[in-house]
């Protein structure tokens, strides 16, 4: 009895797949491994993508977490099949830029021309703790979110966990969202293409000849 409660558990959780992308140095690896641990590490192998996998409550519901660590290649200003890869597997997309690298938002500006306009989209800038390096404003990410149709959060991996897991918290609603109003919409035509039967008066109440 216990263990069929506990595959009840597992089968009820909600699996949400999000892809971390952006131009190297920006902070995606410390920004995941801050949202699964809690704990901030500055310097990460830059060589090789991650994908990991993490329960969290989201909402006092359960979520299984799969996230994948880009780890992009540029190739003069083209985007590689790599994050394009991640882009197709992904329930999700968490953009993330570094406010003192102006390279790095504009890689996100090509990146997002590759995503499906349909997907659920997050927009973060890295490293406001470093606002004496900054070399993009607020206010451009703000208009560049605004183009997006997406949300958009300044925070630090270095030194805010809460925010960091907030972008996680907030990505995942809006792919149960997208996922809960997708099924809508499918149940929506095939209903609408159920014909229904009025019923009207039976043949014995018509006059006959």
């Amino acid at each position: 009895m216990t263990t069929r409660g506990i595959r009840r558990k597992k089968s009820s959780l909600s699996e949400v797949k999000i892809a971390v992308i952006g131009a190297q140095g920006v902070g995606k690896s410390a920004l995941s491994v801050r949202f699964l641990t809690k704990r901030y590490i500055g310097e990460y192998d830059h060589q090789t993508e991650n994908r990991y996998k993490h329960e969290a409550m989201v909402d006092s519901e359960p979520v299984l977490f799969e996230i994948l660590d880009t780890c992009p290649k540029m190739e003069g200003n083209e985007i590689t099949n790599t994050a394009l890869d991640a882009i197709q597997w992904a329930d999700g997309i968490l953009l993330v830029y570094s406010i003192t690298d102006r390279q790095s938002f504009n890689y996100i500006k090509r990146a997002k021309i590759e995503i499906q306009s349909d997907i659920p989209v997050f927009l973060a800038a890295n490293k406001v703790d470093m606002i004496h390096l900054r070399q993009v404003s607020a206010d451009e990410g703000d208009i560049l979110a605004k183009d997006f149709d997406c949300k958009f959060s300044e925070l630090s991996a270095a030194e805010n966990i809460f925010q960091v897991a907030d972008v996680f918290h907030e990505l995942c609603r809006d792919v149960l969202n997208a996922r809960r109003k997708s099924k809508q919409s499918l149940l929506d035509r095939m209903l609408g293409g159920t014909r229904v039967y009025a019923r009207g008066k039976s043949d014995s109440a018509l006059p006959k000849d």
